[in-house]
């Protein structure tokens, strides 16, 4: 690694803050950092993303309670809502005639949100790398994806806009600062040269006994624990409900 490269060194220490100083963060820190999202790659340069910045307190806190009751996004400095939207570029596609186009003009489907899907993401990361880089901490929170009905109404989302992801950014405390960043996975775990490989239960197991430090029976009642609170247990239910109720209601027009 390229230690002496500052961009490198910022993505590689990065972790997730969750304990923010309660100060508000600068109107020119908080436009640099949209700034960075909006110049994100995007796919053929449809920004097909937006971003709601949640300001009012009551709906921080519907936020934090319809996300798997989190109550540091209600006192995030700034909570940033990443939506994959495709109402813009379909309400001007409308304005063009079925005998312009030689055929009616079609709906967006499921390959239209994930190709926005990604788009948002990107944009996200974007945005928070720049809130990094000016001496912010942030977290990212997936469950944004559960109760889509409830977030459509906290947000005020039309067809064709789904939340994300969220990001909440702050600065980070000194007890945040110093907290270690959990190990991850080694780069030939995860990258692979021209097909897939398969590492089974068993390479698995040898890839998280490494990344964990533990083994046998520590081990065990650890996979066992984390199988509970993230496979088997309600929210990635609710969050596999809630994302097939999107998607549904995408196609619909809902």
């Amino acid at each position: 690694m390229n230690e002496a490269n500052t961009t490198i060194k910022a993505l590689m220490a990065r972790k997730s803050v969750r304990v923010f100083e309660q100060e508000p963060m600068p109107e020119g820190d908080v436009r640099t950092i949209l700034e960075a999202a909006v110049q994100a790659p995007t796919a053929g340069n449809m920004t097909l993303w937006t971003a709601i910045r949640v300001t009012d307190p009551r709906k921080k806190q519907a936020l934090a309670d319809s996300c798997d009751h989190q109550p540091f996004i209600a006192t995030a400095p700034l909570v940033l809502v990443f939506c994959a939207d495709y109402k813009r570029w379909f309400d001007l596609f409308g304005t063009i005639g079925a005998d312009q186009l030689g055929e009616p003009l079609r709906r967006p489907g499921t390959g239209d949100f994930l190709l926005a899907a990604v788009d948002t993401v990107i944009a996200a990361h974007a945005a928070v790398v720049a809130a990094d880089a000016l001496g912010y901490g942030s977290c990212y929170i997936g469950d944004i994806l559960e109760n889509c009905e409830t977030q459509r109404d906290i947000l005020g989302l039309p067809a064709y806009v789904k939340p994300v992801c969220m990001a909440v950014i702050g600065k980070p405390t000194q007890q945040q600062r110093e907290r270690r960043k959990p190990a991850r996975f080694a780069v030939d775990d995860v990258v692979h040269e021209n097909s897939y490989r398969a590492c089974g239960a068993e390479g698995m197991r040898a890839m998280l006994e490494a990344r964990q430090g533990l083994s046998g029976e520590d081990f065990d009642r650890w996979l066992l624990a984390f199988t509970k609170r993230k496979w088997n247990c309600d929210f990635s239910r609710e969050m596999t409900r809630s994302g097939a109720q999107m998607i549904e209601d995408w196609n619909e027009g809902k």
